[in-house]
């Protein structure tokens, strides 16, 4: 009798202790698994329009993983870093040329993936070529693909019309089609007759893959997103690392994303400015180096991404010189040698794409001149252009990383940030301080 007692009292306690447990896992899903709670914040300044999830216990799980090494995050040349002999514009970054920059980010959830509903670790980033009507004032443009293995939707026509008719959109490769979208419904608001007595409009969306740390699958970057970046985007200073696009990027095994930078050149006596934008999610940390300095290999050691595949690299390179689609996909290549600069080597699975227009040489919509006379810098004093361009890239791919903090993404993976202090250390030996 005792021992009928004693059987029943020992499987009362089994079921207590399995109820319990199915509790702690339902609350623990929700917690990290909660529908997506948006607060919109005003972008103003270097400060990104931006969508999170505001949970502080969720804010909590995210930052639980960041190294102590990391420290506090600042810009390459804060570092006491002098990178490169050209000087700089007055921001170092692409709103020196006159174009206006937008962020959208999206962070939500926490722990393991669930494919379609989190965690979410992505966003929206749109460079408006200028401030005044960029339908009816088409900007000069060309491109250079390094390495196809990805997509930039419009490339086609650049290459065709030589011209870039809107904003440039970056986000992760899912959600190209979404942010196709919302580029056009923006089109559309500020130009109604799109589409009915004008031009179709055919936007220009770069990806790179985010899926280590992003619930890629989800679409989560709507429309919306897209024209809050727009309605947000400004001059002055540019938010960076891990913002926007580059929220769920990873670069040489350190966190990564949105990097800018710019240089001034002077041709024929008139200052030109050349201004580039990055979204870095490419290398290995063996390939990373520092204005020639290879602190990958010193830094071998250090906690290296959770998981990382081979990524992509969007460069944005803007000037107010005035130049031809020619000489514009001349100038694209050459970002390619600042992306050399930092260690890469365009691997197998990299999409390496560069995007270069002048807002110094607009072409009117209008059909009313047969001939046209537009400016065209000579080729022959085209050279600072390039050197410029060469600069401003590699200063813009290492601030991203140098501003972008530890991101911890989809199932606990880690993307940790570059150590800055030792990054101080190694290049101290150096010319480059």
């Amino acid at each position: 009798m005792h021992g009928a007692i004693a059987v029943v009292g020992m499987l009362t306690l089994l079921v207590i202790l399995l109820v319990a447990v199915i509790i702690w896992q339902w609350y623990e899903y929700q917690g990290g698994h909660k529908p997506t709670v948006c607060q919109s914040l005003t972008c103003n300044q270097g400060e990104d329009a931006t969508l999170i999830d505001s949970d502080p216990v969720t804010e909590a799980k995210l930052t639980k993983n960041i190294p102590a090494q990391a420290g506090p995050r600042c810009r390459l040349r804060d570092l006491g870093v002098t990178p490169g002999v050209l000087p700089c514009g007055p921001n170092n970054a692409i709103t020196d040329v006159g174009v206006l920059v937008g962020h959208t980010t999206l962070i939500t959830g926490d722990g393991a993936l669930v494919p379609g509903t989190g965690p979410v670790r992505t966003g929206v980033t749109v460079v408006i070529p200028h401030a005044g009507d960029v339908w009816n004032q088409r900007v000069s443009a060309g491109c250079f693909t390094l390495n196809g293995n990805g997509s930039v939707t419009g490339l086609d026509w650049i290459l065709e019309s030589g011209l870039l008719e809107g904003p440039l959109a970056l986000t992760n490769t899912h959600s190209v089609g979404d942010v196709y979208s919302g580029l056009i419904r923006w089109m559309i608001g500020k130009h109604p007759d799109i589409g009915v007595n004008d031009d179709t409009y055919v936007p220009t969306v770069a990806e790179c893959d985010d899926s280590p740390l992003n619930d890629i699958r989800g679409f989560h970057v709507t429309p919306a997103h897209v024209i809050a970046a727009l309605e947000s985007a400004s001059g002055g200073p540019v938010a960076e690392g891990g913002v926007g696009a580059g929220t769920g990027m990873t670069c040489y095994d350190f966190k990564g994303g949105i990097g800018t930078s710019s240089r001034v050149v002077e041709i024929g006596g008139k200052l030109y400015t050349v201004g580039v934008l990055v979204n870095c999610n490419q290398g290995t940390r063996d390939q990373l180096k520092m204005l020639g300095v290879p602190v990958g290999l010193e830094l071998l050691e250090e906690e290296l991404a959770t998981e990382h595949n081979e990524g992509s690299i969007v460069i944005i390179v803007a000037t107010d010189a005035p130049l031809c689609s020619r000489q514009l996909s001349r100038v694209a290549k050459r970002a390619a040698m600042g992306l050399a600069r930092t260690g890469a080597t365009a691997n197998n699975a990299s999409g390496d794409f560069v995007i270069a227009f002048s807002n110094g040489r607009m072409v009117p919509r209008s059909e009313d001149e047969d001939v046209r006379s537009l400016p065209e810098l000579n080729d022959a004093a085209i050279s600072p252009i390039f050197h410029a361009t060469v600069e401003a890239t590699e200063e813009a791919i290492l601030n991203s990383m140098c501003m972008a903090d530890t991101v911890v993404g989809r199932d606990g993976n880690v993307s940790p940030a570059l150590p800055l202090d030792q990054v101080r250390d190694l290049l101290r030996p150096s010319s480059a301080l």
